[in-house]
């Protein structure tokens, strides 16, 4: 399913209706008040916050010839090889929900870490960034590191304009990994956003004129932020092979824990704001995947609209390859994949000796 917030739409008859009702309306008068709606229609189009949740079988399969993605999402899940696979719940925090998800005294479900989470005690939380966050140890151990405040978000000088929420089948360490995995840039997200998500056809579209290039470098922290890394990337956008600098973007991707990503964007004409990026195992090899954006005020919602849409196109180009891979435990890596054996490294402080590991019994019933 995707909903996108903020789209509205006029019955065909809307207008005629005015005239057709119980009495009628001067032609002026009628075409104002049809002009007014519109304007507020596309007022509310703009401005109302991007919402776009992809149910779990609804990206990344191709499904046979008169087979549904729910069947399909379901067959890749039974028959896929799964790996030499780390642990499946690493210890810190992670997002279950935006604060503007949880009204005063309400009460919600929330699934996640099945079937960990279903024990009976007491989960360490905080709400920070306008989102509520669980923190996970398989030892019970108090929290050992704090989510950083964003000051722009805490502060209200950068206002929320959207969410994406993605399920992705894959042990919950692939997707960080991702920035360390450089190669994989130029050959799955260099071609044109507007060539969709699709890997079976980005390459063939018509859109070819148009190339996305980036510069992408990663390496880890010091103590005291010894579970955080940096990715630093520098983007630029070619079209018939002219270089566009008004679209180059400087970006910053810091990663606190396992399962959170501050994604600060810095752009001369288009402003400042942040993605967060969140990751939390719903079940072992089951994680959601949220990208919330927050940008400056004063900058028209048009454009963090497109930047999350962006994102959402180039991220599910990546689901495409984490729902139907293996997990390679000790791959054949040459000098250009070093960071990602720097990454795998990293990321074990996260993993202790009772973390829980993967068996078939784990795994969930179908979609």
């Amino acid at each position: 399913m995707e909903l996108e917030a903020g789209s509205c739409w006029l019955p065909a008859a809307g207008l005629g209706l005015l005239a057709a009702g119980f009495f009628l309306l001067p032609a002026g008068l009628e075409l104002a008040l049809g002009l007014l709606l519109l304007t507020l229609c596309l007022q509310r189009l703009l401005a109302a916050p991007l919402l776009i949740l992809r149910a779990p079988h609804q990206v990344g399969y191709i499904p046979e010839p008169g087979i549904s993605k729910r069947r399909a999402a379901n067959e890749v899940r039974r028959r896929r090889k799964k790996g030499e696979l780390p642990p499946v719940y690493p210890n810190g925090w992670y997002r279950v929900l935006d604060s503007q998800q949880l009204q005063p005294g309400q009460v919600k479900n929330i699934t996640i870490f099945v079937p960990e989470f279903a024990k009976i005690k007491t989960w360490p939380t905080c709400e920070l960034n306008c989102a509520v966050f669980v923190w996970f140890h398989c030892d019970d151990i108090d929290p050992s590191w704090s989510i950083p405040e964003q000051e722009e978000i805490q502060s209200g000088e950068w206002v929320y304009r959207g969410r994406t929420e993605h399920f992705v089948n894959c042990h919950i360490q692939e997707i960080p990994e991702n920035a360390a995995d450089i190669a994989h840039l130029s050959h799955l997200h260099a071609p044109s956003m507007l060539s969709g998500s699709d890997l079976r056809s980005t390459r063939a579209s018509h859109w070819g004129f148009a190339q996305h290039d980036w510069k992408v470098e990663w390496n880890t922290e010091s103590e005291p932020n010894k579970h955080c890394s940096r990715m630093l990337v520098n983007h630029a956008f070619y079209i018939f092979g002219r270089r566009f600098p008004l679209l180059d973007v400087h970006v910053v991707c810091r990663q606190v824990g396992p399962g959170i990503v501050y994604m600060l964007f810095n752009h001369s004409f288009l402003g400042r704001g942040i993605i967060l990026h969140c990751v939390a195992p719903v079940e072992p090899l089951l994680q959601r995947v949220t990208h919330s954006i927050y940008y400056q005020a004063n900058i028209p919602a048009i454009i963090p609209k497109f930047v999350l849409k962006a994102e959402c196109i180039q991220f599910e180009r990546d689901v495409m390859i984490w729902n139907n891979k293996k997990y390679i435990s000790k791959p054949l890596l040459v000098k250009e994949d070093s960071a990602i054996a720097r990454h795998r490294r990293w990321y074990t402080q996260f993993y202790s000796q009772n973390s829980p590991r993967f068996t078939a019994q784990l795994d969930s019933l179908d979609w």
